[in-house]
């Protein structure tokens, strides 16, 4: 294996991510552009080929994303979301620690049915809008919303990207992740909660100046094609429910997503131009566009030196191992965005099994270090960068610095509680 490949593919790589993080540029022509450069330099220099970066490409994870994102994108004018924050702000009573609380349960929630991203688009503004009803700095809740969003999103398999990531390559199933993630997740997710309102404490003690105000919102107003929705729900539902028995079945997550897009459109039949517009088609391609280059990697032989560091770490105990796991990754995850860094490590994982180690824990291990370390910082995770973004049109926009006060903490947390539950259930796993 010559050196010459792997630095070339190595800095193509590491240049792509810094670069995606430069606000000036969008992420998915960079990730694009990337890829470009991958396969061209490894024609040039004979380690990687167009079809080899076809064959890189999980199909199963783009087409898992986009059948949710088609019924999300069916299901968002009906006003349904609008719908449980406006009830989440009458029970609430104004009351703002009520509010934080219930606003934190539902986004938690939506967040384990659907990604992250998505969740935090759809709650955010009605976030704000009842901050602005009450007089409160929306702040604390966008922040919190953001946060237990990353937390609660690993507990599912379609709750968080690095979760559809790991299990498609990992061939875990809908009822692997709420066996053996989810208790793990609602205890760490109770310990993030808690920590929160302690460091949002002086926000939460501020009486709103119009409490009453939101007793005055009507949650019907809200759902404005409630038959649509209901018809969207019902298939949702149905999809979950085929979720749990998908490998009785012998079908991938990805074809129960597709076919309940397929039969809510023909249910529907909504505009199916004006849906199609509507999906998150830059980050598909961005997804796609990081499997090229981390193709590019493995075949020019730099994952292999990763392997081999790894493999020379793995002499101390399995259990100790997988903790290290979580920890580096959630750390790498803190300061590069966590997709590219579960998708960078995959590989790693799987080139570890070939040399006979036990890698069943470790996928575990990936999953709540990229899930928890992602709100270790801003850029940690896409929720994070979607809050901050949104925040800048209230009073009190969220700034990096403050981010780094509350979701350092919160990362920190999660990431203890998570090693310690491992370490406990790790015979299990």
């Amino acid at each position: 294996m010559t050196i010459f490949p792997v630095v070339l593919s190595t800095v193509i790589f590491f240049g792509s991510l810094i670069l995606i993080f430069w606000e000036k540029i969008n992420r998915s022509i960079v990730a694009i552009v990337g890829a470009m450069l991958m396969i061209g330099a490894g024609k040039a220099f004979g380690f990687y080929s167009e079809s080899a970066a076809i064959e890189a490409i999980d199909f199963n994870t783009l087409g898992l994303l986009m059948g949710m994102m088609i019924l999300v994108a069916m299901l968002e004018p009906t006003g349904f979301f609008q719908y449980i924050a406006v009830l989440a702000a009458r029970a609430s009573k104004g009351e703002p620690f009520r509010l934080f609380v219930l606003l934190g349960i539902i986004t938690t929630i939506l967040s384990m049915l659907l990604d992250n991203v998505t969740t935090l688009v759809l709650i955010a503004p009605v976030t704000i809008l009842i901050s602005e009803i009450l007089g409160v700095s929306a702040l604390p809740y966008l922040v919190t919303e953001a946060l237990l969003s990353n937390v609660g999103g690993v507990a599912t398999l379609v709750g968080d990207p690095p979760n559809v990531l790991i299990g498609s390559a990992a061939g875990l199933s809908f009822n692997d992740f709420l066996i053996y993630s989810m208790p793990i997740v609602l205890v760490s997710w109770a310990g993030a909660l808690f920590l929160l309102h302690y460091l949002f404490r002086k926000d939460l003690a501020k009486r709103p100046r119009r409490s009453k105000a939101v007793m005055e919102l009507n949650p019907a107003e809200t759902l404005n094609q409630p038959d649509t929705a209901r018809r969207i729900l019902i298939v949702l539902g149905g999809a979950i429910l085929f979720f749990f028995v998908h490998h009785l079945l012998h079908v991938e997550p990805s074809f129960v997503a597709l076919s309940a897009a397929a039969i809510a459109l023909i249910w529907v039949q909504p505009d199916v131009n004006e849906v199609l517009k509507k999906l998150e088609w830059s980050v598909l391609f961005f997804f796609g566009s990081l499997f090229v280059m981390v193709g590019g990697l493995e075949h020019s032989g730099a994952l292999e030196m990763v392997v081999a560091l790894f493999e020379n770490a793995s002499d101390v105990s399995p259990v100790l191992f997988g903790v290290l796991v979580i920890w580096i990754v959630a750390v790498l995850s803190a300061v590069v965005d966590n997709v590219p860094i579960t998708i960078a490590l995959i590989p790693v994982i799987k080139g570890l099994g070939e040399t006979g180690m036990d890698i069943g824990p470790l996928w575990w291990a990936l999953a709540f270090g990229a899930g928890f370390g992602g709100s270790g910082t801003i850029i940690g995770s896409s929720a994070n960068i979607i809050v901050a973004t949104l925040s800048e049109k209230t009073r009190n926009p969220i700034t990096a610095a403050l981010w780094l006060k509350r979701g350092l903490p919160v990362m920190l947390l999660t990431c203890a509680i998570a090693s310690i539950l491992y370490a406990l259930v790790y015979r299990w796993l």
